[in-house]
């Protein structure tokens, strides 16, 4: 059975009436992640990037409804979903297509992206020009639209020390960005992710983006996704 390991983490942060996330910390590395929490119209909760709690935080998870689906988005944000899985083992696994055979290395997947059930409430498309290494989940709540991003976007402020500087020199912090990182190891063609941002940017209602590794974004979400979209 695969171990349930706690590492530091924060409580539940409530976001709309069906969006949470949990800001956790990754081993030896000084880089924050975001597990985002959402419920279903049904009532049953869905773990993107699913980040493993402490008894007071899975309580808390249960209290929002029955666990429904475990997102894996990519072979880098596995870490946690053996353990969910082996603790919830009719809970189906989801991850996109092209990620499917690195995830399955750790955890089975019970189906791809492109068979999840999507309605109204929650659906997912690909970022074009990554080669399907990013999609985007599409949320609605009363206030709006929310998009929950991986590794394509961070939101990470420069932070002091050496874990501080390191983050600095590679490009990872200081604002909303496509860093260095992702240029190399995902972006195939930078023209084509700019327009897709951009186009994300126009979707009507849009209230929110969540990075998979920093500060959530409420204010100016479009205006933000466009500038990011101007630098690529």
């Amino acid at each position: 059975m695969a171990e349930w390991t706690v590492l530091e983490h924060g409580a539940l942060q409530q976001h709309a009436e069906n969006l949470w996330t949990i800001e956790g910390s990754l081993p030896n590395m000084g880089l924050p992640r975001t597990c985002t929490v959402i419920r279903r119209d049904d009532g049953g909760v869905l773990l993107h990037s699913a980040i493993a709690l402490s008894d007071e935080g899975m309580a808390a998870l249960a209290a929002l409804g029955p666990l429904a689906g475990i997102i894996v988005p990519n072979a880098m944000h596995r870490l946690d979903a053996p353990a969910y899985k082996a603790r919830f083992p009719d809970v189906p696994v989801y991850c996109p297509p092209e990620a499917r055979a690195a995830v399955e290395e750790k955890v089975s997947v019970d189906a791809t992206y492109d068979s999840f059930p999507v309605g109204d409430d929650v659906w997912m498309f690909p970022v074009d020009g990554v080669a399907g290494a990013e999609w985007v989940i599409a949320v609605r709540s009363e206030d709006g639209l929310s998009l929950v991003f991986t590794d394509t976007l961070f939101n990470l402020p420069h932070q002091s020390g050496f874990g501080g500087l390191i983050m600095r020199l590679l490009g990872s912090s200081g604002g909303p960005k496509v860093t260095r990182i992702a240029r190399w190891m995902m972006v195939k063609d930078k023209t084509a992710l700019g327009k897709s941002m951009a186009r994300l940017a126009e979707l009507p209602d849009l209230r929110r983006v969540i990075p998979g590794h920093g500060d959530i974004i409420t204010d100016n979400a479009a205006e933000i996704l466009r500038g990011v979209a101007a630098t690529l």
